[in-house]
């Protein structure tokens, strides 16, 4: 996995159907030249997480369209972990080269975060991906943070799992699979 990149984007060419009811956020998905990952696959794979019904869409003021043509609302971009520092302007020694971040109205996924997960979060890496994006477009529809709510309890998406999870079970997900938000005190 590279470290470094050029800090240019490929663009996915691929397009996919409206997920949920409420008012379509359209978005795009890029990846750093260099990463060794494909735009279209990764595209895919954020698709189908923005297309979950445990995900954002469950609640109706929110729904989600893949496009590869055209305004959009916002991107979500893959990035070498020192693009990703230097679009989320990283400086606190412990986070360099290991945080995502919505910066304006661009998620900014890190590369090493996509590609090997998280330490701290117990589970595959296709679920710490589902977390990165829940987390991080989260921001991107105005939510802030939130934390534990009680020890053994699934951790909120809108939790820093990768600071933590103060006892709180890693998850990837909003909502169970039963539509209940999976919430936490708001973090000031």
């Amino acid at each position: 996995m590279p470290r470094s990149g050029p800090g240019t984007f490929t663009a996915a060419k691929v397009s996919a159907g409206r997920h949920g009811i409420g008012p379509v956020r359209r978005y795009r998905v890029e990846v750093e030249d260099g990463s060794g990952l494909d735009a279209d696959q990764a595209a895919r794979e954020v698709d189908a997480i923005l297309a979950d019904r445990r995900g954002w869409i469950r609640d109706d003021r929110y729904g989600f369209q893949l496009t590869a043509q055209g305004t959009v609302d916002f991107t979500v971009r893959i990035a070498t972990p020192q693009t990703t520092d230097r679009l989320c302007e990283v400086t606190t020694p412990e986070l360099v080269g290991e945080t995502n971040c919505s910066a304006g109205h661009t998620v900014v996924v890190n590369l090493k975060r996509w590609q090997q997960g998280s330490p701290q979060f117990d589970g595959p890496v296709s679920e710490y991906r589902a977390l990165i994006i829940n987390h991080e477009v989260g921001h991107e529809m105005g939510r802030g943070h939130e934390t534990c709510p009680a020890p053994g309890k699934p951790a909120p998406a809108m939790m820093q799992q990768l600071k933590g999870l103060m006892g709180c079970k890693a998850n990837a997900w909003p909502h169970n699979r039963n539509g209940t938000y999976l919430s936490g005190p708001p973090v000031p």
